[in-house]
């Protein structure tokens, strides 16, 4: 039976990754000074994790997180300038998810998120969710002015330059995985990768797209080329545990 894993679109995410997202937020948040401290970060650290679905659910929570770390002052300010924050019927424990929520919300350009069959409803996600697209043309207004603000054509421009920096080289590093030798031998993935068009090749130097080497020295990690990361986590693979991202 082929496994299916979590589709990162533009239209949302289950609830669970929002929950999730938000609980590693919470842990990495910047604190502000208690002098220009103004929105507030309560402690959830009671509120458990939600089990992550499989591997892909798990970077997508990671990938929002930090996301909403990166802007993380520019999410607050669209907050404050839009009125949206504070709001009294939602509590401090509460705007984590309210700032990684803002940055997926506008990243899908404030439209309506989508229903995912069969998930599992969060009351926390599904209350947020309402309260910040009753306020999408306000946020959206909030995120224009502060474009105009700092001349900003978009909102990469608010990443630090060092942090910039550093994801350009890594985006430019080949992606490695380990082979679960529990689930699967290294000549069933190399028949596996050659059935969907990839070719092995001696060392990354030899890299093409559609290309793969084993590593040198360990026997079971694949190296790929970097163009290659979303087409492989999207492979079945992936989703049944038998590759792992390093």
């Amino acid at each position: 039976e082929k496994r299916t894993v979590t589709h990162i679109e533009k239209n949302g995410y289950p609830d669970s990754i929002y929950i999730n997202a938000a609980k590693i937020f919470q842990g990495i948040h910047t604190e502000k000074s208690k002098d220009t401290i103004l929105v507030r970060y309560g402690d959830n650290s009671e509120s458990p994790m939600m089990a992550f679905k499989d591997e892909h659910s798990r970077r997508v929570s990671y990938e929002l997180a930090f996301n909403a770390l990166k802007y993380q002052d520019l999410l607050e300010e669209i907050l404050l300038d839009s009125n949206a924050y504070p709001c009294y019927s939602i509590p401090d424990e509460l705007t984590s998810l309210l700032v990684v929520m803002l940055y997926d919300l506008q990243d899908r350009k404030f439209q309506e998120r989508k229903v995912f069959a069969e998930e599992e409803l969060v009351a926390e996600v599904q209350e947020i969710g309402h309260y910040l697209y009753s306020y999408r043309t306000k946020l959206a207004a909030a995120l224009a002015r502060c474009r105009i603000k700092y001349d900003a054509l978009s909102i990469e421009y608010f990443v630090p330059e060092t942090i910039w920096k550093q994801e350009q080289r890594a985006s430019a590093l080949p992606v490695c995985v380990w082979i679960n030798t529990f689930k699967i031998s290294l000549e069933d993935v190399i028949r596996d990768l050659e059935m969907k068009g990839l070719t092995k090749v001696e060392s990354v130097s030899d890299f093409d797209h559609y290309t793969y080497a084993v590593d040198q020295h360990c026997h079971d990690v694949l190296v790929f080329p970097s163009s290659l990361r979303e087409e492989l986590l999207n492979l079945d693979l992936f989703a049944d545990c038998k590759l792992l991202l390093q």
